[in-house]
């Protein structure tokens, strides 16, 4: 083959005037130069690959701690308890012994109405039962010696019954009279005063405990399977924009709400200040997924191809190489690897664009790096 070439090469018209031996001398001359040429053109594009500077590069540790997946959701908060206090009987407002936000304590008197009227239906009461007591007690004794009819001591028996029960009915009137907190709170504002005559059912003020307190929020079913009792919650308020609020879940409905296709769930929020009132608006994320010990790297260090990622590593030799991984979580900024990377290794968060693989880096200062270290 190669005499072939030759040949062919020593026909060209630059050779014309040479003979057949000199044009083919001149042929291997010019392959030979050629030769040369290639080799130190090769030669020189390794030197050159050999020379290239390191490239300027952020680099951050891959970083072991703990990590969660929330839901963002909005609620409303809610009273622990919230009771209308009512007044059970007609009357006047004797006294009140309470004053507006006001710490109650449970079973302390809140409102007292006039009781002379009650306490003389009372004695009434009292005095007509022992009358028809003795009586139902001399008809059995009658009775027994044939002296009065069976319907006669039933009279008598039936006026005893009903006398006992209209003693025990303003005896409670009574009670009544006096209205106590039923349970432990913060007082609403009064709506009645001294002298005033009520009637049965009006309202007198509202008792609200507000430690614990409440979060409602409706949540979407396709998350409901992540959503367990005992679940952490955390969220924010307007009246307190900068601060947190941290409570736990305690109720999921086992209904879900056709038109929304949600179901309520509750959590409980300790608040020894009061802090948090009813009727609040909450913005809330709901903890779906947390895992104590997790390797978490900046965002910015992935790249992907497709569902694939992958990461720049700098090795002990000080070069980067491409490593697959593989991604859990995907948090604010930062990013869980299940796979493919160990606790403490090098990875480029800022420089990829420059990078191949085997390149030598020169890492860039600590403060560069800072912004990726929270």
């Amino acid at each position: 083959m190669m005499r072939i070439w030759l040949s062919r090469l020593s026909q060209e018209p630059f050779f014309s005037g040479v003979d057949a031996r000199g044009r083919v001398l001149a042929a291997m001359i010019l392959i030979f130069v050629g030769l040369n040429f290639a080799g130190c053109t090769k030669k020189g594009q390794g030197s050159a690959l050999q020379s290239i500077p390191p490239v300027q590069v952020i680099v951050v540790e891959a970083k072991r701690q703990p990590v969660s997946e929330s839901l963002s959701l909005v609620g409303s908060l809610a009273a622990n308890e919230m009771v209308e206090i009512k007044a059970e009987i007609e009357g006047v407002i004797d006294e009140i012994n309470f004053k507006e936000g006001q710490r109650i304590e449970k079973g302390q008197a809140l409102v007292k109405l006039d009781e002379s009227k009650l306490a003389a239906t009372l004695a009434e009461a009292e005095a007509n039962f022992n009358l028809s007591k003795a009586n139902h007690a001399r008809a059995k004794q009658l009775l027994k010696d044939n002296l009065i009819s069976q319907q006669e001591f039933e009279q008598l028996a039936a006026q005893f019954e009903a006398n006992q029960a209209s003693l025990e009915l303003k005896k409670r009137q009574l009670k009544d009279a006096r209205i106590l907190a039923p349970f432990g709170g913060i007082i609403g504002a009064r709506q009645v005063s001294p002298g005033q005559v009520i009637s049965k059912n009006t309202t007198l003020t509202w008792l609200v405990d507000l430690d614990p307190v409440k979060v409602e929020v409706k949540v979407p079913e396709r998350y409901l399977r992540q959503v367990k009792v005992g679940q952490p919650l955390e969220f924010t308020v307007a009246a307190f924009p900068a601060e947190k609020f941290h409570g736990e879940v305690y109720f999921i409905s086992p209904q879900i709400d056709e038109s929304t296709r949600t179901a309520l769930v509750k959590a409980r929020i300790a608040n020894p200040e009061a802090k948090l009132r009813s009727g609040m608006f909450a913005s809330l994320d709901l903890t779906l997924q947390l895992r104590d010990s997790a390797i978490v790297i900046p965002e910015p260090a992935l790249m992907s191809n497709g569902d694939n990622f992958m990461v720049f590593v700098v090795d002990g030799k000080g070069t980067a190489q491409i490593r697959p991984i593989q991604v859990g979580l995907r948090l604010a900024g930062k990013a869980e690897v299940v796979k493919g990377l160990a606790e403490g290794e090098k990875v480029v968060v800022e420089g990829t664009q420059k990078l191949r693989p085997g390149a030598p880096v020169q890492f860039s200062s600590a403060e560069a790096a800072a912004p990726y270290l929270n």
